[in-house]
């Protein structure tokens, strides 16, 4: 079976979301992004995972498509999170920059998968 690097990469993306998450202040604002963010970085890598196992091609686009869109989501929550906190944060662009890799890749695969 071949690896796909793409999983783990979905994977440790959500993982390393959520570590980052853990060092955001606890008041209002911050905890609707944590929520957000966090619920969108994990269905990132969920999704492209049942991808994988889809029945069929239309199937297997239509999980890619619900990546690209979180993927998407969880960018905008970390520009959110970068916008208020303007002192600089390597681990944040890190998350970013990550971010829109994925959102690239998973809008590459929607528009050259054929059905």
């Amino acid at each position: 079976m071949k690896k796909n690097d793409l999983l783990e990469r979905t994977f440790w993306s959500g993982i390393n979301c959520l570590k980052f998450l853990r060092k955001l202040p606890n008041d209002s604002e911050y905890r609707l992004i944590r929520y957000q963010l966090g619920k969108s970085a994990t269905s990132i890598g969920a999704n492209y995972e049942e991808s994988q196992a889809g029945s069929s091609k239309a199937d297997f686009k239509n999980k890619v498509k619900i990546s690209l869109r979180e993927s998407r989501e969880s960018n905008y929550w970390l520009r959110v999170i970068k916008a208020l906190d303007e002192k600089q944060n390597q681990e944040l662009d890190d998350l970013l920059a990550e971010s829109t890799e994925l959102k690239n890749i998973f809008g590459a695969i929607v528009n050259n998968t054929k059905l």
